[in-house]
């Protein structure tokens, strides 16, 4: 045998022994069927549509993140102005992305907006409120606005991802959806109870960390309302929550109410990360819970707790309080969070902290449950239509190219074998248009070899000897295979890129497909043929 023969025909048995390895594993002796279609079904990972699951679609309310941008900003501008001993009439919201400061100190006003135009020039736009003498009106720029909107909903699409991927299933799509909607697709392969899904991702909820007014605890919402007349002050509510320990080791109190400032000072948009910790005031069994917030929230939390050392700020989880530690000190970008934690306690916190925070409320627009059945159903006749669709199209190659017809019918049962393969290795999922990608590889596998043996035919009835034929023809079909394949990659690229969930199923399984095409086409093929040529009679015709 032709020493470059051996080598190919080595280099195709590796890549046939890799795909095995890859579908089945290594094999144990004795193995059963059983054995091997259970580690089969192990390897390739099958879609919401095949294996069955949950889907929903999630739309996040983006306007409430706005909305508390501007809180934040109001209140933050009021402490600099009091700071800078600038004062003013009132301050009021007109909507989610305008308010009105009135009443500006006579021979104040340019020192007003050199302050807002240092401190918010870049995202707010300060104009003369029209018809009110020393008052300036606040607009939020659109580009801000769009890029407060635009990491919500990223933000969201990450916590849902942690959350959801927590659960440890296999291979959930979490992407966002649609055109400008602000809508989430979230698909659980394999999980048939939609309540348990919303349930992880709600869980966690809207994290803010705001001030407690007050000394005290209240007993009800009624007994908040009380003690202060009935009418409590500007800006705050009562918000209920866990009570604190009395002593350390001692269960906390029953649930009580807390008097919070309506505006927060950070939310969970502005925390990096939180890990317990040893206490700081080295209480043995006892832990704290060390946090890291965002660069640029990093400043407004250095005022905000800066101005309130000796007092309380509450970590509100979902509009429920879950501990009013004490300042202890100015924070900025790093702090710690000091209470007669467990370790238990302490590490569920810092979860809490660390993931489960969406950046704003969440409203659920669509919810379906594919069973089982009808996924199995679904392979049932996508193998049937592959299955059937292959049958043909070889019965085909074998009647119209003679023993031509076994190389080409060879090459298609190596690419599908490489193409699942593929899929195993790089953990693809595999949907039902993923199996309409496969029967479409069938049938650009089938155009490859057409291609190349009219080439070789054109050859033959040209006079050609048979190696001459079979070089010629695989040389210039090359090309024509080679801009084909690559046409078909760039479409399948843009249907990865914009396309979600099932449609990039098709895309990859396409792209994998052709891929292991051009590998068995072109050199799987041209091998076969040599092995056949070098055993082939001198004289005898081709068989084509």
């Amino acid at each position: 045998m032709n020493p470059n023969l051996k080598w190919k025909t080595a280099i195709i048995l590796i890549v046939l022994l890799a795909c095995v390895y890859g579908l089945i594993g290594r094999p144990t002796f004795p193995t059963s069927w059983a054995q091997v279609k259970s580690n089969f079904g192990e390897r390739i990972k099958l879609g919401l549509d095949l294996q069955g699951g949950t889907h929903l679609i999630i739309q996040v309310k983006v306007e409430q993140a706005v909305n508390q941008t501007t809180d934040i900003v109001r209140n933050q501008l009021a402490d600099t102005l009091r700071d800078r001993q600038i004062s003013y009439g009132s301050m009021e919201k007109i909507d989610a992305t305008h308010f009105v400061v009135r009443a500006v100190g006579e021979g104040q006003g340019s020192q007003f907006r050199d302050l807002v135009n240092q401190q918010l020039g870049l995202a707010w736009e300060l104009a003369n409120a029209a018809g009110e003498p020393n008052s300036f009106a606040l607009a939020m720029r659109g580009a801000e606005e769009a890029r407060i909107r635009a990491q919500t909903l990223d933000q969201a699409v990450e916590t849902i991802d942690r959350r959801v991927n927590a659960l440890g299933l296999v291979e959930p799509v979490i992407a966002k959806h649609g055109r400008g909607e602000n809508e989430i697709l979230v698909q659980v392969p394999g999980e048939g109870d939609p309540e348990r899904i919303k349930a992880v991702i709600k869980a966690g909820g809207v994290l803010e960390l705001r001030l407690v007014r007050g000394e005290r605890e209240y007993s009800s919402e009624a007994d908040c309302l009380a003690s202060h007349g009935g009418v409590l002050p500007p800006n705050t509510e009562c918000v209920v929550g866990k009570g604190q320990r009395t002593q350390p080791g001692e269960p906390p109190a029953a649930e009580v109410w807390y008097l919070l400032d309506r505006i927060p000072a950070i939310t969970g948009r502005d925390l990096r990360t939180a890990t317990p910790g040893p206490s700081s005031k080295g209480i043995p069994g006892q832990f704290d819970v060390v946090f890291t917030v965002a660069a640029q929230a990093g400043v407004r939390f250095g005022q905000f707790t800066e101005a309130n050392i000796g007092q309380r700020m509450a970590i509100v989880l979902d509009r429920r309080v879950q501990s009013a530690p004490v300042i202890q000190g100015k924070i900025t970008t790093n702090g710690q969070i000091e209470g007669d934690f467990g370790r238990e306690e302490a590490n569920n916190l810092s979860i809490v902290l660390r993931s489960g925070s969406l950046p704003a409320d969440i409203a659920y627009l669509e919810e379906r449950t594919v069973g089982p059945s009808l996924g199995a159903d679904s392979i049932r006749q996508g193998v049937r239509a592959s299955v059937v669709s292959l049958i043909l199209v070889m019965a085909f190659m074998l009647f119209y190219y003679k023993l031509a017809g076994i190389n080409a019918n060879l090459g298609l049962i190596l690419n599908l074998l490489i193409l699942l393969a593929l899929l195993a290795y790089f953990g693809a999922v595999l949907t039902l248009p993923g199996i309409a990608g496969v029967i479409l590889t069938i049938g650009m596998g089938v155009d490859s070899n057409v291609l190349i043996f009219e080439r070789i035919r054109e050859e033959l009835r040209a006079g050609k000897a048979n190696a001459s034929a079979v070089e010629l023809g695989f040389d210039r079909a090359f090309l024509t295979i080679i801009d084909t394949h690559v046409t078909t990659i760039v479409s399948c690229f843009f249907l990865f890129m914009f396309g979600t969930g099932p449609v990039r199923g098709f895309a990859v399984s396409l792209v994998l497909g052709l891929a292991a095409n051009v590998f068995t086409a072109v050199y799987v093929s041209r091998t076969l043929f040599h092995w056949y040529l070098s055993r082939l009679q001198r004289g005898a015709a081709l068989s084509i």
